[in-house]
Formats: C-alpha cells, structure tokens, sequence
C-alpha cells in the first residue's frame, strides 16, 4: 500500500483545492467555474463583519475579484449554482440538484418529526401558489402577518417562514436570489433550475452517493471516510459503500498517511506537488479547514470559532481567520470590516508555533489586499496577539 507523509497529504489537498491554480489577471467566469471545480461548495452564512463566508473561498483562491461573478453565476442565465444542503447550505453546481433528489425526499418523508413545522396543509398551498402568482418573493412578502419575537436565542420565525424553509427543503422551492438585506427570494424550481437539468432522470441512491463521493475525493485530494462523508454530509454507510466502489474501479487508491489513525483514499488524479507557495486568508467556512479534526491531522492546527462564545471568554477574538502561508497555517487573525469608516480592523494577530521569520512581512501584504478588495481605505491595528507590534511597523495601519 502507497504511503505518505503529513506534508505530502497537505500539498495534495491545497492543490486538490486550487492554491496551486496560476491566477488570472483578472478573473474572469472562466475562473470562477474552475475554483467551483475545486471546492465543490461555498457555504452560505450571514454573518457580515468581515464579508459573506461564501465570497471568501473564491477571494482566497482567485485574489480580488468581482463579486458579481457569484451573483450572476446563481441569479442570471445559465444559471450555474443553486443553494442547497449541500454541505450545510451552500452554493453548489447547479447539475447537483437531480443528485439532491433523495435527500429532498427523505426530508418529505420526516415531515412530523420537523417539530419547528406545523402540519399545515393549507399553509403549504398557499404559499406555494402565491409563489407561482407572485414569482420570486421573500418571507417578508409572503408572511401572513404572524407576530415574530426575539426570545431566547436566535430569531423565532413566523409560522409561513418556517414553512417556506421546509418547502426549499424538500425541494418544492427553490432559492432564485438573494435581496440587498440577504434575504432569501424563494421561487418554484423550474423558474429557477435549468430545464435540461430537470429533465434529467434521478439517479438511484447509491448513483448519488457515488457522484457525491467522487466530487468529494476530488476536491480533498486525499482524505479519510469521515472527511469524505462530513463534505456534502452524507451517512457513513452511504460513503463506505461508495469508497469500497470507487476502490475497486480505481478511481480512489487506499494510503497510509503518517501519524493518521485511520485509512486513507488519494483520488487517482490528485497532484502531489513538490511546492505549494500559497498566501491566503482562510474563513472559518473554507473547505480547507471547516473539518477541524482534519485540520489539525493535516496543518497541526487547532480551530474553533469563537463567534458563538461570550467576549470574555474568547482566546483570539470574535471573526478569526487563519493565515495559509505556503504550505502551513502560520498565524491567525481577528478580523472586522468598519465600513462606517473604511477601515480593516486588526483586533488581534497571533502567530502560530514555528511561523517563520517573514510571517508578519506577509501578513502584512496580504491585509493590504484584502482592504483594498473590501474597499476599505486604511488598516487599524489594535494592540492584541503577538504579531501586532510586527503588523504597526510595518505600516499595516497606513
């Protein structure tokens, strides 16, 4: 059986994810479709103090880019990504929803036991013909005036937006955009699914998983059952029997990887490069690292978000982003975009053990970038972690 090294299965699964792509100029659809390629997903979440997760991972990896780029390739024709469950929600390959199509089914069939939806057969309905009358609409929209409370924590939505959720679910909606406030347009699929896409046949079960298994493989490069079953959350045996598929057709090649527990499968075309000279801000929804016990099997590096942790409680801050230099996570950052005065706000940047000599060097550079991608005119560099004194010379605060 082939054998690799921690090193070799993290340059294998960088290239896998497109940091050894040569960047364009100016990236253009063409680059986007091949980081799509690549990731598979973008993770959709709202939170906004730096910018959306889902525009990140193509930052990262294409450099300043326009954002219209995703927004056309999900809102306009030929529509080329579609939200859904793909991993959690998420942009995916807009061929993918006939893949979907057992999930949607299997999320009909436990209905009852979706204690947040009400059996409301007339609500259903409705809300389904308004939609087809009104065309693509908001909960705003459609709601039927049910109060909304902030209890608790979390937003408690209204009766016809938990409805319209599991209507998106099952796969009766669809999301056809999103307003300037985020919010979810919901329209029925074949005004917003392409008709070729539609018209085709639903693969059975085990089709699905091995498509879900081969994209997967695809863009880890090399990884375990677990990480392949967590990156479109599939059940175990579902990707077992997928993995034991692709094995015998050669499409996956069992390896050892040092110091990993657990078997591993290298995708027959996965790029084993002698060098990856990356230099990326990661968000905390990357593909790279939202698998944390991968993360640290592959870059010795522990991750958690802290969004959900009181202030006080926090060990590196609020948004923080690790910092990919090479080959290796060296440092991570607490990041804020203050757009009431155009500035990128350095809340803490720390270094990771063994970061080398020119990691603040090309911290530095990089936070530059990416102000001037967000638009942001200064950089202001509050006194926390280790490398914000580095970060002040340097001048990442002019």
């Amino acid at each position: 059986m082939q054998s690799m090294s921690v090193a070799q299965a993290r340059r294998t699964a960088l290239a896998a994810q497109g940091f050894l792509d040569k960047p364009h100029a100016e990236p253009t659809m063409r680059t986007f479709q091949r980081t799509l390629e690549r990731t598979g997903v973008l993770q959709v979440d709202s939170v906004n103090v730096l910018q959306r997760a889902h525009f990140m991972p193509l930052y990262s990896r294409m450099g300043p880019y326009d954002v219209d780029l995703l927004r056309r390739a999900a809102e306009r024709r030929p529509r080329r990504v579609v939200e859904y469950w793909a991993h959690v929600q998420a942009f995916m390959p807009v061929e993918l929803w006939p893949v979907m199509q057992h999930r949607m089914d299997d999320h009909r069939a436990k209905r009852g036991k979706w204690g947040f939806v009400a059996a409301n057969d007339d609500l259903e309905r409705s809300l389904l013909a308004e939609v087809r009358d009104r065309g693509a609409s908001t909960a705003r929209d459609l709601d039927d005036g049910l109060p909304r409370a902030k209890d608790n924590w979390g937003w408690n939505w209204s009766e016809s937006r938990r409805m319209l959720d599991y209507l998106f679910t099952v796969g009766d909606l669809a999301i056809a955009g999103r307003n300037s406030q985020f919010e979810i347009l919901y329209d029925l699929p074949e005004r917003v699914i392409p008709a070729a896409v539609l018209a085709q046949p639903t693969p059975t079960r085990e089709e699905a998983a091995l498509e879900l298994v081969r994209r997967a493989a695809r863009s880890h490069g090399v990884a375990t059952v677990q990480d392949l079953r967590d990156y479109y959350r599939m059940p175990v045996e579902d990707t077992a029997a997928a993995v034991a598929t692709l094995v015998e057709d050669g499409e996956l090649v069992p390896v050892t990887v040092a110091g990993w527990k657990r078997p591993a499968y290298l995708h027959r075309d996965a790029r084993l490069p002698r060098r990856v000279a990356a230099r990326a801000l990661l968000s905390p929804f990357d593909p790279v690292v939202w698998e944390r016990a991968r993360t640290e099997a592959l870059f010795d590096f522990h991750y958690r978000i802290e969004i959900y942790v009181p202030a006080e409680k926090r060990v590196h801050g609020y948004y923080v982003l690790p910092f990919l230099l090479g080959d290796r996570i060296v440092a991570r950052v607490d990041l804020k975009a203050d757009r009431r005065v155009g500035a990128l706000v350095v809340k803490g940047a720390y270094a990771e053990p063994g970061a080398p000599a020119g990691t603040a060097e090309e911290l530095s550079e990089e936070l530059r970038r990416l102000a001037g991608w967000l638009g942001l005119g200064t950089i202001s560099v509050e006194p926390r972690g280790d490398l914000a004194p580095a970060l002040l010379t340097l001048g990442a605060a002019g």
